[in-house]
């Protein structure tokens, strides 16, 4: 079994955002030159996450909304994290939207269902970080 590792890395320059990073990750697969197995991608911050979904603004307006609502950033004293820094609601939105997902390599493409892309969600933006990809396979 053959094993590939690489490193994105992001500044998204505001607080929030929502980036498309399937066509990088098809890009690493296509560098790994595996056709079988599996591929990981994980955010390697605590304040962002990987999930999969649907490429759509509205969606993604809907996100945004509804995570405000469930962990909104103000006021930020209502935290006990936040002493010093004001990224509590961040590190929850992370907690919700996920960590990583894994997507089965099938025939060197990733085996998406309709609709399906890999996004990069980012709670306390404004400087650098990265996202592991490693694709294990054959």
């Amino acid at each position: 079994m053959k094993s590939f590792r690489q490193e994105l890395w992001f500044n998204v320059p505001a607080r929030r955002g929502f980036v498309n990073i399937t066509p990088q990750v098809e890009a690493a697969l296509r560098e790994s030159r595996i056709r079988e197995g599996l591929c990981l991608v994980n955010a390697m911050h605590i304040t962002a996450s990987v999930f999969i979904n649907d490429d759509e603004s509205g969606l993604h307006r809907d996100f945004e909304v509804w995570l405000e609502k469930l962990a909104p950033h103000e006021p930020v004293a209502s935290y006990g994290h936040n002493t010093g820094e004001d990224n509590a609601d961040a590190h929850l939105k992370r907690q919700v939207m996920g960590r990583e997902v894994v997507v089965a390599v099938t025939d060197g493409r990733l085996d998406f269902g309709p609709w399906e892309q890999i996004f990069y969600g980012e709670f306390d933006g404004r400087r650098r970080k990265r996202v592991l990809v490693k694709i294990i396979g054959e």
